[in-house]
């Protein structure tokens, strides 16, 4: 601000050009504040006071009546007070206004840690993470100390962005400037690694933490979760637990997420007891995933059950109940809620129309989804992204209705990925279509994917086809990407405890006893009309093998064993990491009416309600 014969320059904080005003604007600043009305009485000894113009912009409630404080502020020459511009700083990037926020920022003659933590915070939380390092290298060069806010908020710009190697350099400057024991640099630090697929670091960092506090625990039991360690993630609760640690609720809503991942009902009612126990309030995120967690350890009735008595949904609730009907292969239930979704007030989102897709491709409503394809562009105006493609390939495909995917695929304008094409590849392993699974191939190949399952199933395609040449060439090609094929494993609820078994498995300490059993099931299973399919066995060898490889499934194994250790009549639950293959879905619903027992799977991607002798998928999957 400059000052000449009563008028004053002053530097519009938005535009940096001069703009002039009287100096009787001064006298009369205090009446266009925020707050003036309470401060006429003490306008001249407030009017230059830190405090005053701190309270000022707290009070402001958006970026205009911000800039106005600024100027006013500019004028009564608390620009050179740097607990007052500081919080000027934070007020623009507070609202967003991120270019205010730098040019003020820019013309300042002194700066603090918090200056340059409001201003790295403000874009990192914007998602600019360019401006958000550029920065925090200028803080570095500046010769600055960054402190415990300032790295955390660079660190999560580095998670967001999934950039690792600016990650470890942010870690390198918080080692070097004595915050490796830092419990909000090291947390911000654990979940980067784990959001960046390297949870291996992320236990490392988490182990040598002196303290922890529930916000690290937090992100150490989610980060498990995420990346498919959902029992250790299960455990670290239980030692949180231990540790006198008393979870809230954004911790909670990680661990049901766990408990989901996991599969287990028993853990999942654990977990639901222990929120009653611990009086936690529920509220509509908690409550939705509670929701998702009961879904998939298949129990739909308590998930229903929950919907039901939440007192506000809003539309996640919905569509994570509809997507729950959806993949038990209850598609007309999940289509029943969404008229109630509509009565309710609530309108859908583009997550709302992929829970209905999805419900629609495994229950084969064709017709259905369609109309819902079309309802969601030509009624809601929204336009359909990759999910919503890869739904609708998925419906037509899996119906046989190849040439509409096609034409569906052809006229997209979204730019389609490995899910998409994967899809596609799915529905010609169902319909034996090897043209058109080469074709998905062949674009899979081209977006390099490193999905060894695309690569499995198409040597599966070929393998049934009898193409074995094709069959080792696709497995040379995984062997060159060094891609391995992930192996199967089912796992079973047992008297609270889970169990893991393989193809073949011998570790089990009753490994006699459940084969004994097995071969006995065998012999009841045949004169009841099974005959195991050796479609399913992919490799050239002879029939006699085939059947002998299909016999020792690790589906087959787990529920010989929860035949034998859980008494008559309870229901057997399973979960396979892999698509349940054919032959043990036939030996399941065979098993299911011989032992009068109710079996429930859940797949890689659906479950499977046995019951005398029928599925509930109907065959469709």
């Amino acid at each position: 601000m400059f000052k000449r014969k009563g008028r004053c320059f002053l530097l519009a904080p938005s535009e940096r050009k001069l703009r002039f005003h009287s100096t009787s604007f001064a006298r009369s600043a205090p009446e266009t504040l925020p707050h003036s009305r309470d401060h006429r009485a003490s306008e001249d000894v407030n009017f230059f006071v830190p405090k005053f113009w701190v309270s000022s912009l707290l009070n402001c409630k958006g970026v205009s009546t911000i800039r106005q404080v600024h100027t006013l502020i500019a004028v009564a020459g608390m620009l050179r007070n740097l607990y007052v511009v500081n919080k000027l700083l934070y007020m623009y990037s507070y609202h967003g206004a991120l270019r205010d926020a730098y040019a003020l920022f820019g013309v300042m003659t002194e700066r603090d840690p918090v200056s340059w933590s409001v201003m790295v915070g403000g874009f990192a939380k914007v998602g600019d993470s360019f401006r958000c390092y550029g920065t925090f290298r200028e803080l570095i060069r500046s010769g600055a100390q960054p402190d415990n806010y300032t790295l955390p908020m660079v660190t999560r710009a580095c998670r967001d962005t999934s950039d690792l190697q600016m990650g470890r350099v942010v870690q390198t400057v918080a080692w070097k400037n004595g915050l490796s024991l830092d419990r909000f640099v090291c947390a911000a630090l654990v979940e980067m690694y784990a959001k960046c697929g390297l949870i291996e670091d992320a236990r490392q960092l988490f182990a040598e933490m002196p303290e922890k506090d529930l916000v690290t625990w937090t992100v150490m039991i989610g980060a498990l979760a995420d990346s498919g360690d959902a029992d250790k993630s299960l455990e670290l609760f239980d030692r949180m637990r231990r540790e006198g640690i008393v979870p809230d609720k954004v911790a909670m809503v990680n661990v049901v997420h766990a408990c989901a991942k996991f599969g287990a009902l028993h853990k999942a009612r654990e977990v639901h007891n222990y929120i009653r126990m611990k009086s936690i309030t529920l509220n509509v995120i908690l409550e939705t995933a509670m929701i998702d967690m009961y879904a998939k350890c298949g129990c739909l009735g308590s998930a229903r059950g929950i919907f039901e008595t939440m007192k506000e949904k809003n539309v996640i609730s919905w569509s994570a109940m509809i997507a729950a009907y959806g993949y038990h292969g209850q598609g007309r239930k999940a289509l029943d809620l969404f008229p109630m979704m509509l009565s309710s007030g609530i309108s859908p989102n583009k997550i709302t129309f992929v829970s209905l897709l999805y419900a629609c491709s495994h229950t084969g409503l064709v017709e259905d989804g369609l109309r819902i394809f079309s309802l969601m562009q030509n009624d809601y105006g929204l336009e359909p992204d990759v999910q919503h493609y890869t739904s609708m390939v998925d419906l037509l495909g899996r119906a046989g209705r190849f040439g509409g995917a096609l034409k569906l695929i052809d006229r997209m304008t979204v730019e389609k990925d490995e899910g998409l094409w994967g899809a596609l590849l799915g529905a010609c392993r169902k319909h034996r279509n090897i043209d058109l699974a080469e074709r998905a191939a062949k674009s899979l190949l081209e977006l390099k994917s490193n999905n060894p399952g695309h690569y499995v199933l198409l040597s599966n395609i070929y393998a049934n086809a009898g193409r074995w040449e094709d069959v080792a060439k696709i497995r040379d090609l995984m062997t060159k990407r060094r891609l391995k094929k992930v192996p199967g494993w089912t796992w079973i609820e047992v008297a609270n405890k889970v169990y893991r078994f393989a193809v073949g498995d011998t570790n089990h300490p009753r490994s006699q006893e459940i084969f004994l059993f097995l071969r006995n099931l065998f012999e009841k299973l045949d004169l009841a009309g099974y005959v195991p399919d050796t479609d399913f066995v992919l490799h050239d060898v002879d029939e006699e093998v085939k059947i002998g490889i299909l016999s020792t499934h690790s589906e087959k194994l787990a529920i010989a064993f929860g035949l034998l250790a859980t008494p008559e009549g309870t229901c057997i639950r399973i979960t396979k990491n892999l698509r349940v293959c054919g032959d043990c879905h036939t030996f399941i619903k065979f098993i299911s009416a011989v032992t009068k027992r109710a079996i429930v799977v859940r797949d890689a991607n659906r479950f499977h309600h046995f019951k005398e002798g029928a599925c509930s998928c109907g065959d469709y999957w």
